[in-house]
């Protein structure tokens, strides 16, 4: 019988949105912010006393690192180069630790730990465009249209929010976390913005970074924000919006929760890269990618239990992700130019994570919303930059391409060294075993310890809706 949780009512693509511009970035209210609740409300725990918990409190994790704009599965995880001079790019094929498979001439450091891992070959999904193509693999809506704003809410709202009904937290850090995360077209929907990532912008690799706020050391300072948040001052502005939401119960414990992450001394120490040695912040790479990744092994191993990182910015080349049409960027150079911090950054974060003995407890995801296409195409270049000739030099692309791609997973406990899935000659179709995003979700899902096929959610409607429409854990990345 499921279960069911009530929640209240409450033709050319461009290209990913930049995502140095984030949609919401509740540590820059800093101070002034906490007064208006909105690091209080990022880290509220349940608000309707009484409603049945759902599952256990476990203590898995997962890292989710995006690939905005689409990895090609061709230049990967993938390649065909056999596939004929319309089809196949220039690079090689190198054997990895695993017989069988191989990877593209880019990714040496991961073949050679490809035993550490498992690749998953036969992705597929069918929205084109980005909005739709994100909504589909993150929040299983099976949509192919692409919408401003998503319909349903995405895997790690969800899971933020039945793990926050298990009960009060005692680490100092939240549940959810997101560096540079993915929320261009995901969100939490009907589940409603409290249950958003804390979110972190910037470049973790800068001498300069900092999160605001977090683990304040000055003890007058914290006494001041003591009396900030004696919010029962200005009830008489809040307390029409918070009956709305019927939340004003559960004031005093988000004042509590938000006081203990911005004075815990332990959430500073987990955000701060400098506790690392030099040679474990130089074997991830001294760049924004290779920290980000780090800083998440930090908070995973700290205990926050979702954790999300988009590899975007300027090391992807001229329009800062993976969109790799022809007039955005050289497909070919854009790969070459990304490939070594890639491949660096992502083999670091799984070696570490088995080394360090997090890999029964941590799930480790690497993906994009879908591939590029097999066949070549040419156009003339929009801009020059990294990756990407003059304006009006004709150069080669892949467009976007849902029917076949590939992901990475490893750790929570499953058997590596393996690949599932297969496609055809030149990459264009799945022709063995075939995963959706049903089960892509699915199998995240049950690494967390929520049974999808059971679980429900009220919608704004109060329609019982279940986290996953169709789909299955995949047997072979079950732990």
């Amino acid at each position: 019988m499921s279960q069911r949780i009530n929640h209240p009512v409450t033709e050319f693509c461009p290209g990913p949105l930049n995502l140095t511009q984030p949609r919401r970035d509740f540590l820059k209210f800093g101070l002034a912010g906490f007064g208006s609740l909105s690091l209080p409300g990022i880290l509220r725990l349940q608000a309707q006393a009484g409603e049945a918990t759902v599952g256990r409190r476990e203590k898995t994790a997962v890292i989710m690192v995006w690939q905005p704009g689409g990895m090609s599965h061709l230049e990967s995880y993938d390649p065909k180069p056999d596939s004929g001079s319309e089809y196949a790019g220039p690079f090689g094929t190198i054997a990895t630790k695993v017989p069988g498979l191989h990877f593209s001439e880019l990714m040496p450091r991961q073949a050679a730990i490809a035993d550490k891992f498992t690749i998953l070959r036969s992705m597929s999904q069918a929205a084109g465009g980005h909005p739709a193509g994100s909504m589909q693999l993150l929040s299983g809506d099976p949509d192919t249209r692409d919408k401003p704003k998503p319909k349903y809410p995405d895997w790690m709202t969800v899971a933020n929010y039945l793990r926050s009904k298990a009960g009060p937290r005692e680490n100092p850090l939240p549940n959810y976390v997101g560096i540079n995360p993915p929320l261009e077209y995901n969100g939490p929907a009907y589940l409603g913005d409290s249950y958003s990532p804390l979110t972190v912008h910037g470049d973790p690799n800068s001498p300069s970074f900092s999160v605001p706020n977090i683990g304040l050391a000055d003890i007058g300072e914290v006494r001041r924000l003591g009396r900030r948040t004696n919010l029962r001052q200005s009830l008489d502005s809040l307390e029409r919006t918070f009956d709305r939401q019927r939340e004003l119960q559960a004031l005093d414990e988000f004042e509590a929760q938000a006081m203990t992450l911005l004075t815990n001394p332990k959430a500073k120490e987990a955000f701060d890269l400098t506790r690392e040695d030099d040679k474990t912040r130089d074997r991830y790479g001294r760049n924004s990618w290779g920290q980000q990744l780090l800083l998440a092994r930090r908070l995973v191993e700290a205990g926050v239990e979702v954790m999300t990182t988009s590899l975007s910015g300027p090391l992807c080349g001229r329009v800062q992700n993976w969109d790799d049409h022809a007039v955005n960027q050289h497909c070919f150079d854009a790969m070459r130019f990304r490939a070594g911090t890639y491949d660096q950054a992502i083999s670091a974060l799984v070696e570490d994570l088995h080394e360090r003995g997090l890999n029964q407890r941590v799930l480790l995801v690497v993906t994009g919303e879908f591939g590029r296409t097999p066949k070549i195409s040419y156009a003339a270049s929009t801009g020059a930059g990294d990756a990407s000739a003059e304006a009006g030099t004709i150069q080669p692309g892949r467009d976007h391409w849902p029917r076949a791609f590939s992901n990475l997973w490893t750790g929570g406990g499953i058997q590596t060294g393996r690949f599932i899935g297969a496609t055809d000659k030149r990459g264009e179709d799945v022709v063995e075993r075939r995963c959706g995003p049903g089960d892509f979700l699915a199998t995240i899902y049950h690494h967390l310890g929520i049974d999808s096929e059971k679980t429900l959610i009220n919608d704004f409607n109060g329609r019982p809706t279940p986290i996953v429409d169709h789909g299955k854990p995949i047997p072979e990345l079950m732990g």
